[in-house]
Order: structure tokens, then sequence, then C-alpha cells
């Protein structure tokens, strides 16, 4: 027994897996001091527990299959399936989360899941394998366009589900794997000044709450008590954790701020284990980027350092959104803390991500 389970984690990178431990302890333990709070509960502890034990066990799974040896149709495949779990969000399954439509609820279990998680581990996998089909001639136009219609697809209808936060994720991802991959800085000048010169026009189509929410987000003080009440609770939590925190039992005001354990779940973490607590939390997930980029390097294909890519953009670009917004530097877009934040779809898909990297990098590397 023991053999075998040793020769299941022998694809495993210490180094990832140990700040992916590290950060889930963590999450377990912001949820496990405010479990009595108004927003908190012992169900929402048990099932980020479920959840991560559940991840961890995937990632295992997955570490142990070579996704660079699979039948090029399986790709195909997935990008289909891909764009039917999405839509599925127009069905009846489709469930509103305030202002955004962008849950289902399975049938007969009662639990939701939001599509656009676990469908971010299927577009990376597969813009990784467009990407190394057509790496050495990706500047050409017409790749270039089956690109933009490959991504544009997944992101066109994560945006019409009202999920801007997201949509804005897997446009930092594919940023950041087109660049790896080589696309000339002309292409990326082009996008930057068709987005300029396209915003007036965007704007104008952007819901009334939307505008809102980008206006006041830079400027919570401008309507303390309605729109940019959540980010003046949330500064006031960060505020008061002070240099070693309040402790996890600590009456914090985070209490009193909607969203705490979700996508303001940096503010309570703040509040419970002060700017100490923050530099080490920060420093994890630097350390995490940082070794994704060195397997990068290390990866013997394109295939493996293009994932390694993807997935260190993800954690990038999701932790400036969610820092940025709960330090009321950026708009609130709706985004989680990657490994930390409480919610099913978000932990799950993280360790699945983190399972094609053991897969198709770490295993070759051994």
């Amino acid at each position: 027994m023991i053999t075998f389970i040793r020769d299941k984690l022998r694809h495993m990178d210490p180094v990832l897996f140990g700040c992916s431990s590290a950060l889930s302890v963590m999450s377990l333990l912001v949820l496990f001091g405010a479990r009595n709070s108004e927003y908190g509960s012992m169900r929402t502890l048990v099932m980020q527990f479920a959840m991560t034990v559940a991840g961890v066990i995937f990632m295992i799974i997955l570490s142990n299959v070579d996704f660079s040896e699979l039948h090029p149709l399986f790709y195909v495949a997935i990008v289909i399936l891909s764009v039917g779990l999405i839509a599925l969000l127009w069905t009846p399954l489709g469930e509103n989360a305030g202002t955004n439509q962008n849950w289902i609820k399975i049938p007969g279990i009662g639990i939701s899941i939001q599509p656009s998680e676990f469908v971010r581990a299927s577009f990376i996998l597969t813009m990784a394998k467009h990407l190394s089909v057509v790496k050495n001639e990706i500047n050409k136009p017409l790749n270039v366009l089956g690109l933009a219609l490959h991504s544009g697809l997944i992101v066109g209808l994560v945006l019409l589900s009202g999920d801007l936060g997201m949509a804005l994720v897997y446009m930092g991802i594919l940023a950041v794997m087109l660049y790896c991959a080589g696309l000339s800085l002309w292409y990326f000048l082009a996008a930057i000044v068709s987005i300029v010169a396209a915003f007036p026009f965007l704007w104008e189509h952007l819901a009334t709450y939307q505008k809102e929410r980008i206006l006041i987000g830079f400027n919570p003080d401008v309507d303390p008590l309605d729109k940019g009440l959540q980010q003046i609770q949330s500064r006031s939590a960060i505020a008061g954790g002070g240099f070693f925190g309040r402790g996890i039992d600590g009456a914090g005001s985070y209490k009193n701020l909607y969203g705490c354990l979700t996508d303001f779940f940096f503010s309570s973490y703040a509040e419970m284990f002060g700017f100490i607590g923050c530099l080490l939390l920060l420093g994890l997930m630097v350390a995490t980027v940082v070794r994704l980029i060195i397997l990068a390097k290390r990866s013997q294909h394109s295939y493996g350092a293009l994932i390694c890519a993807g997935v260190a953009g993800m954690i990038v670009v999701q932790t400036i959104e969610n820092v940025g917004m709960c330090l009321c530097l950026l708009p609130v877009v709706g985004i989680t803390l990657p490994f930390l934040s409480a919610g099913g779809s978000s932990v799950l898909s993280i360790y699945l991500l983190f399972g094609l990297v053991h897969g198709t990098v770490c295993r070759k590397q051994k």
C-alpha cells in the first residue's frame, strides 16, 4: 500500500504541493474563526474541507495522466463540452447570483456549480494545445484568427452571463499565454488600440449597475452608504488587523461585511492575521508563480510550458483583482482569491489546474 501511494505521488512537485496546502490551511483557519459569524457556518467550513480533499485527490490522479499524448480529437471534444456547460446557464438549470446568471443547480442533490470556474481549466488546456500546434507560425493572420475564434467563443459566453470578473481573468490568461507562445507585440498593440477605440461603445452597452460598480470602485467614498459601503467596510477590516491581527476568534468588523468569506476573503484574513499574515499569504502566492515559471522553463515541450504560463497568469490576475478591490484600488468585479475564498467550484477547479501542471510538466522531469 505504501509503495502504491508513493508511486502515485512521485509526479507531485513538492514546492507547488506545499504552497497549495499552506494556502488551503489558511482558508480553513479563517472559515473556522468565522463559523459563528453572520456569513459563516460549520456547513461552509465542512464543504470547503471536503472540496479541498477532493481537489487534492483529483490533482494526484491528473498528475499521473500525460495529456500531451492524448488524441487531438480529445481537445475538440473538450471545447465542445466547455461551450455546452456554459450554455446550460440559459436553461432551467441556470441560477442567478445577484445580477449575474453564472450558476447551474445540479438536480437531485441541491448543489450549485459555477461553470466558468471549471471551464477555466479546459480553456488553459485546449489553448495550450492550440498554441503548441501553431507555435512556429503563430503570427500568420489565419492562425491568429483561429486563436481569436477559439478564445472569443469561450470569453464571449462568459461575458454574456454577466460575469465580468471571470471574463477579465480569462483575458489575462490568454494574454500571458499568447505572449509566451511568441505572438508579435504588434498584435497586442492593435488589440489595445481596438479596445480603447471601442470603449465608448462598450460603455454605453454596460448595465447601470456595472457602470456604477466601476466608477465607485475606484473611489467608494463617493457613495459611502450604498454602492461604496462594501469596499469601505473591507478597508476598515484590513486596517483593523494592524500588524499582528486580532486572531481567528477575535471580534472583527469583517463579520458585518457581505462576501467576507468569498470575494472579500482577503479582508477577513487581514483582520485575523494582520500585516504579517498578509505578507505570508502573498509570499506563498509569489512562490507559487515563481515555481510555475521555473517549471515552464524546464519543460521539455511548449505544451507543458504554456499550461504553466496560463496557470501562473490566472493566479497573478485573480490575486491582483481580488486584493485590489479589497483595498479600494480596483472596482468590485466578483472574483475569488485562489485556494482561499470559500466556494467548492473555486477550490476544486484550482486543484484541477495544478493537476494539469503536474501531469504535463512535472512527470516529464522525473
